[in-house]
């Protein structure tokens, strides 16, 4: 894949500055979509296009499905209190006042927000894709215990750990993705990967519907989804830990020809710089920057009703008239839409290379689901309110996976 002088190239895993390559003087795309790197020393480096997209294509293969079915993971051990709540949890555990289920709820996201920093600088030293299946094995285990839980107190404890264990998920997972993909190619991977979120709430919905027809068992039904849940998160902990590379200089699926393209195309175009040391003093430069705060008003004005829909559809959905069963499968559509409407927004803006437009319509579609569901009088309009429903999940998760 090389031209021109034989000098020797940089090491894969060689620290370089955020601009570019040690030495490199240009870099020039040709009209075939080749790029070459000139560098100092005389040498000149092509990435060849159909070979870069076969790269590209392994990435695909091997380490986005994977991630992928982590978030599923992480998304339906978050939300499945509230299908578990249709079938006798607040009853059987002493929580019939609502305050109780809220302050459940509620104290999920103190750990959260407190702790994630820390766990994204532990991320950022030994590397997500180590510390990455550490988080998803503690709130897998987190999950399966609530199953051991007797009472509102134990059931808080839990929780409060589940937020501790999945506080920094998604941004290490945005961080490890930039060390393989470039920002072109990563807004329509984050939708893939932030879409199974969506998938999981509707598969949570279907996998509860089933559950919930257990009848006689040793456990109550509601018991059985947490058990479940948690087992299959332990499980693939295990498989990514022992199947997600380190970075694409150690990853057994590449060749060492494919090593170097990956190294080279991430120096010009990333997101962040490959085998980066921790400085916190550089990482918090971010809040020196007037986007920064932008970006932190739009994740407070749209992270509320994501977490809200996301925690209280199976009660919004409940409220229409329909039984416990029925409410859970009822579930799934408005997670299925919403993951549809995601993906074809943020290939869109990957298309267009542009991200506001995109942002503002996800915020116009949440925007107007509230807006109609609080107009109306839901049981006298329940096609109008669950259409409603739907709309609020359309393009919730959409200005996470643009913006970033």
């Amino acid at each position: 894949m090389s031209d021109g002088s034989t000098k020797k190239q940089p090491a894969i895993d060689a620290k370089v500055s955020p601009e570019g390559p040690e030495l490199t003087t240009s870099i020039i795309v040709d009209d075939n979509g080749n790029t070459h790197i000139n560098r100092d020393d005389g040498e000149v480096f092509t990435i060849d296009q159909k070979a870069e997209r076969a790269l590209v294509w392994k990435f695909d293969l091997h380490i986005l499905p994977l991630l992928t079915l982590m978030y599923l993971c992480n998304a339906l051990d978050k939300a499945n209190l509230g299908n578990a709540a249709t079938a006798g949890l607040l009853e059987d555990l002493g929580m019939e006042d609502n305050n109780k289920y809220n302050i459940l709820l509620s104290i999920f996201f103190i750990p959260y927000v407190l702790t994630a920093p820390f766990l994204g600088m532990v991320g950022k030293i030994y590397g997500p894709s180590r510390v990455l299946p550490a988080m998803m094995f503690t709130f897998g285990l987190m999950t399966l215990l609530t199953a051991a839980a007797f009472n509102w107190g134990g059931l808080v404890a839990l929780r409060w750990f589940l937020g501790m264990a999945e506080s920094a998920f998604f941004p290490l997972v945005i961080y490890y993705q930039t060390s393989f993909y470039r920002r072109g190619e990563l807004a329509r991977r984050l939708a893939i990967f932030y879409a199974a979120s969506n998938i999981a709430y509707a598969f949570g919905g279907l996998l509860s519907f089933g559950v919930f027809q257990i009848q006689g068992g040793i456990l109550p039904s509601w018991k059985y989804l947490f058990v479940l849940e948690g087992g299959l998160t332990l499980v693939f902990a295990i498989v990514a830990f022992i199947f997600l590379p380190y970075s694409a200089a150690h990853a057994k699926f590449l060749t060492e020809d494919e090593k170097k393209i990956a190294f080279y195309r991430i120096q010009i175009d990333s997101s962040s710089i490959v085998d980066e040391k921790f400085n916190l003093r550089d990482a918090g430069r971010i809040f020196l920057q007037p986007t920064s705060w932008v970006i932190l008003a739009i994740e407070v004005c749209l992270g509320v009703p994501l977490q809200g829909v996301a925690l209280f559809l199976p009660q919004i959905v409940a409220r229409l008239g329909y039984g416990t069963v029925h409410t859970n499968l009822h579930t799934v559509a408005p997670n299925i839409t919403g993951a549809v409407m995601l993906l074809l927004l943020a290939f869109a803006s990957d298309y267009t290379r542009w991200r506001f437009p995109f942002v503002a319509l996800g915020f116009f579609f949440t925007f107007t689901g509230f807006i109609i569901y609080a107009a109306i009088n839901v049981l006298e309009n329940l096609q109008v309110a669950y259409f409603a429903v739907r709309t609020t999940q359309d393009s919730d998760c959409t200005r996470d996976t643009v913006i970033d």
